[in-house]
């Protein structure tokens, strides 16, 4: 008997694993708050004898480390991996048992160069993969994330790695990716479902339909775009052994602090929702609305190590967003106030901008207007399609490039419009007028409001 649990972590489009034999049970990728961890441990009435990393993460703060630590099972990373700590060390075919569960470590390149995937063997036959940011679903990890000089080779390594999953492995074997839900560690963007197996990879993943290798490398390599600016803190933390977290709740506000903090240059994030921000908010805050992105952009707009406080409507949503944000290595915010902005902007400058659609941009052009339209999105999204005579600044280059953007009052747009909202939010704290474009991007092609590159 083999059941697979799957720990999700849609914040950062990541997956761990909790996978038992109903009485021991091996972990693989924990992210840093392992009390989740812990309760489907509970849940099931199973005891967590050992915890597996694929690779050092570039993407989060592992729990590995402290989940190993809490519950004394034996942490197993690659013999290779350079960190400040007692672990097990293993290599290609080292075989780990965990109950009645065998678990063989397989070297798989190329997100980093010592990445392992663990193939879990149960009733005398390989049940599951787990892969890392090996075999993603469709496509792969990125390789670019150690250096920009190793990245071809890292890429020509992948491609080998995925190519040798899937010539060792029978085609009802389950994959099990930790990144490739929305993450920025996959190379790509692909239309997958929920489940995969390697029979279904045979047919889908580009590391095994594009078989010429020089010809994958050309394509991985140029769909890359940017990732996330803390990423390069990641790495670095998880070899020394990340400290445990602290989710108690941070030190009270109060309105006059929050206008301190502003005015000292340190970010105050209000976590409400993208239109009550709009209609009402406190000058100076940037609106990075609790949602499933709001750890990765707060993580990339924030220069590192710089205090953080956070306001919003309820201590459920301050609460929410700290736990997202112990995951990419911000520990504690520095203060939070609760309440609404009455609370916290009280007796403060407060400020507002419209709200409008892609409906009402094609009435304005229509009349003749010719308003300053700034697209946030990435730079392969601008590629693919954009608004006619927009302005592009990718989000996390605008607060750097406000000078970019043409004078007057600014339309700002994205995909769907969570991104739009905090380039607004920064647009009106560097003092501009920013209108926001709360609408998805495929009602700008439905009426006709956009050109292909």
């Amino acid at each position: 008997m083999v059941d697979i649990i799957t720990i999700e972590t849609s914040s950062l489009g990541d997956r761990s694993y909790l996978v038992t034999d109903g009485v021991l049970a091996a972990v693989i990728d924990p992210q840093r708050d392992i009390d989740r961890v812990l309760e489907v441990a509970a849940d099931r009435g199973v005891e967590i004898a050992g915890v597996f990393e694929t690779h050092v993460h570039n993407d989060y703060i592992t729990g590995g480390y402290q989940l190993a630590r809490a519950t004394g099972a034996a942490y197993h990373l690659h013999a290779d991996d350079e960190v400040d700590f007692e672990r097990v060390g293993l290599t290609d075919g080292d075989d780990v048992e965990v109950g009645d569960l065998r678990t063989t470590a397989v070297h798989t390149p190329g997100h980093t160069p010592t990445h392992l995937s663990y193939v879990v063997h149960a009733d005398g036959r390989d049940v599951a993969v787990f892969t890392g940011g090996s075999m993603l679903y469709g496509t792969v990890g990125r390789t670019d994330l150690i250096s920009r000089a190793m990245a071809e080779e890292l890429t020509r390594r992948q491609h080998r790695s995925v190519r040798r999953l899937a010539d060792e492995l029978a085609d009802d074997v389950a994959v099990m990716p930790t990144h490739g839900f929305g993450s920025f560690c996959s190379s790509a963007v692909v239309e997958a479902g929920d489940t995969s197996t390697i029979g279904d990879e045979r047919s889908a993943n580009m590391a095994l339909t594009i078989t010429d290798e020089d010809r994958f490398v050309e394509q991985l390599l140029g769909g890359l775009d940017a990732y996330p600016r803390y990423y390069v803190h990641m790495a670095p933390r998880n070899t020394l052994g990340p400290e445990p977290i602290d989710l108690s709740p941070p030190v009270e506000a109060d309105a006059a602090e929050v206008r301190s903090r502003i005015h000292a240059g340190e970010w105050v994030v209000d976590l409400r929702d993208r239109t009550l921000y709009a209609e009402d908010f406190l000058i100076g805050t940037v609106n990075v609305g609790i949602a499933d992105s709001f750890s990765t952009y707060v993580g990339w707009l924030v220069p590192w190590n710089l205090p953080v406080t956070l306001v919003g409507d309820t201590a459920e949503e301050i609460a929410s967003a700290q736990r997202q944000l112990v995951r990419i290595g911000i520990d504690r915010p520095a203060a939070a106030a609760a309440g609404g902005v009455d609370a916290f902007g009280a007796h403060g400058e407060r400020g507002a901008y419209r709200i409008v659609d892609f409906s009402t941009l094609r009435d304005v052009l229509d009349d003749g207007a010719t308003p300053v339209v700034l697209d946030v999105r990435r730079d392969d999204e601008w590629s693919d399609s954009r608004v006619a005579d927009a302005v592009h600044v990718p989000l996390h280059r605008l607060e750097r490039s406000m000078r970019q953007v043409p004078d007057g009052e600014v339309w700002v747009h994205c995909q769907s419009g969570y991104r739009a909202s905090i380039a607004a939010s920064l647009l009106a704290r560097a003092g501009r007028t920013p209108v926001l474009i709360d609408d998805d991007y495929d009602r700008a092609i439905e009426l006709g409001l956009t050109s292909a590159a």
